[in-house]
């Protein structure tokens, strides 16, 4: 088990991730909640996740649509994990 015995580095991890490059998906997850929470309110997604209408792993941004959804059901989609992108 990691840090066991000190704190975990959060900071290191932070950045370590920023240098591979994969903070984008994330800071786009972040701008589709806040823009759903400015326009519905905070308490429209309590328990729920928004999910976007093409997967961020599958090349998909908030212009192509967010929708809201159990967590659950968000989270078997698996994204990237599940299957690979269709080819054209």
């Amino acid at each position: 088990m990691p840090y066991v015995n000190k704190k975990r580095p959060y900071k290191k991890e932070y950045d370590q991730q920023r240098e591979r490059g994969e903070d984008g998906s994330r800071l786009e997850r972040q701008r589709a909640r806040a823009a759903f929470d400015k326009k519905n309110g905070k308490s429209a997604r309590k328990g729920k996740d928004l999910s976007h209408n093409k997967d961020l792993a599958r090349g998909g941004s908030n212009k192509d649509g967010v929708r809201l959804e159990s967590s659950s059901t968000n989270r078997a989609r698996g994204g990237a994990l599940s299957k690979p992108p269709k080819k054209k």
